[in-house]
């Protein structure tokens, strides 16, 4: 049985690929729902231990293969050195296969999540702006790249943790929404141009000074960009609907976002935007009613957004602002 990693075992994989593990801290990190992940910390040392889970971390029934997590280590490989001034991706140090382990030079001491800063109301423009700049450059480095598309392109991975969680899930238990979620796919899944993160959100996001650095590349695949485009204004969107003294603003971070992004864009991707805001309802709507509810959304919130998402499905957005409403 493969052990699972946690702090008080951690040296051990140091120990076992030749790297320090003696007067080292290890303290566990949240994981998400899907992962154990340990940071390192000693002299000259600072690095986080991944191990993915077969069987994620949710009320309902979600399994996924734990393999993905060597496709997550070379996806970083991949994209080591094609990010723009700003953007940053931890290197890989090791993967250690019998037990669905890498481990990744951590993000510095002050870095914090994206996420985290917007809850306390940080509405920081440059690191919107950074966070779409760096998507467009993934989206421009892998653009109807062979070599990405043969490494990356089996999308099972992308089905296991966002398709059938979210928007399977959500069509079985809406049906309201069920027709709009099987055209979707359908369309989503015809548009294969270039590498797609699949977890594109403010927590994924660290910033560290002028740096952002993108972490959990697991969902990483060949498919379609829009999607990404798509996570990340649904989750602002939903911190307008927990916030709403901070609409405005999280709607001008959408603004700066989708601006940094259309300044990275190859040519003939101007379909990408529009193609995003098809995604945002289903998106939205999978935080209510699919495997993974936004935790930070209560009741009444839950509600609210069930009924923006359906009402855009019917009446379809024309531009970002219609994903923030008064």
């Amino acid at each position: 049985m493969t052990p699972e990693l946690c702090g008080d075992n951690a040296a051990e994989w140091l120990a076992r690929h030749n790297m320090p593990s003696g007067n080292v801290r290890f303290s566990e990190l949240g994981g998400g729902i899907s992962n154990k992940v340990v940071l390192a910390e000693g002299a000259g040392l600072r690095v986080v231990l991944k191990q993915s889970l077969g069987t994620l971390r949710t009320q309902a029934g979600w399994q996924s293969d734990r393999e993905r997590i060597f496709r997550e280590a070379a996806a970083m490989r991949w994209m080591e050195g094609k990010v723009c001034k700003g953007g940053r991706i931890p290197s890989v140090l090791f993967e250690d296969p019998a037990t669905f382990t890498f481990a990744m030079t951590a993000a510095p001491p002050d870095a914090s999540m994206w996420k985290t800063r917007l809850f306390q109301g940080d509405m920081s423009s440059p690191t919107a702006r950074l966070a779409g700049r760096t998507l467009g450059f993934l989206i421009c480095a892998s653009w109807n790249n062979v070599e990405a598309e043969r490494l990356f392109g089996d999308p099972g991975i992308f089905h296991q943790l966002r398709l059938d969680p979210y928007y399977r899930a959500t069509a079985d238990t809406c049906s309201q929404a069920a027709g709009y979620i099987d055209v979707l796919i359908e369309r989503s899944t015809a548009r294969r141009v270039s590498l797609v993160h699949g977890d594109w959100s403010p927590k994924n996001l660290l910033v560290s000074g002028d740096e952002l650095w993108v972490i959990d590349w697991e969902v990483i695949h060949y498919g379609d960009p829009s999607f990404d485009v798509g996570f990340l204004l649904n989750h602002l969107a939903m911190k307008s609907i927990a916030m709403p003294n901070h609409r405005t603003a999280l709607l001008g971070l959408a603004r700066e976002f989708l601006g940094g992004l259309a300044a990275e864009l190859p040519a003939g991707a101007n379909w990408i935007v529009p193609a995003a805001l098809e995604h945002f309802p289903a998106l939205l709507l999978a935080r209510v009613h699919g495997k993974s509810p936004a935790e930070y959304l209560d009741a009444a919130m839950r509600r609210q957004a069930a009924a923006l998402a359906l009402e855009l499905m019917h009446h379809p957005a024309a531009s970002v602002e219609d994903l923030f409403p008064q």
